[in-house]
């Protein structure tokens, strides 16, 4: 059994949703978001940090899944996206994590099968793949969409390398 453990950053709300899975299946473990709000920029920084750190010592992943920077509009929170990335990717590399990196177009080509697929399409497929009662928040489905994510794209290059390993026997 395999734990991911995907992150949708954000300076002022990070979501997070932790994911179990073995072969084709995939079950829920945990899920939610570290909202930082009202801090200033460099202690939201330290809240993610510090509170990604507490979650991976008391759940124990096997690996991180984090959305990749993408600049939209506006160039400041794209700055500011990266630096709550950094700590993030910082806090998982500290407690000795492999990081993996997913643009959000590929997350929802995987999980809807179209890379424009808005949020509660990604809600409603999240709550479909894990047996949920009901959608998760935004931000905690895009975390887990991550975790899904990535656990279909390392079976697949699991599956790839046996292919290539055999083919060149």
């Amino acid at each position: 059994m395999t734990r991911i453990l995907g992150i949708d950053p954000g300076s002022r709300i990070t979501g997070y949703g932790l994911v179990d899975g073995n072969g084709q299946h995939c079950h829920y473990v945990a899920s939610g978001v570290i909202r930082t709000a009202d801090a200033p920029f460099p202690d939201r920084l330290r809240i993610i940090f510090q509170d990604l750190s507490s979650l991976i010592k008391e759940y124990q992943p096997h690996a991180m899944a984090i959305e990749n920077v993408h600049v939209r509009h506006n160039v400041s929170s794209a700055l500011k996206l990266g630096q709550a990335r950094g700590a993030a990717i910082c806090a998982g590399a500290n407690e000795g994590l492999p990081v993996h990196e997913y643009t959000p177009a590929v997350v929802k080509q995987a999980l809807v099968g179209v890379g424009n697929a808005g949020k509660a399409q990604v809600q409603a497929m999240v709550q479909l793949l894990l047996e949920l009662p009901a959608a998760p928040p935004e931000d905690a489905a895009d975390a887990l969409a991550m975790a899904i994510c990535h656990l279909n794209q390392a079976r697949l290059s699991g599956r790839t390398a046996l292919a290539a390993a055999r083919q060149w026997k």
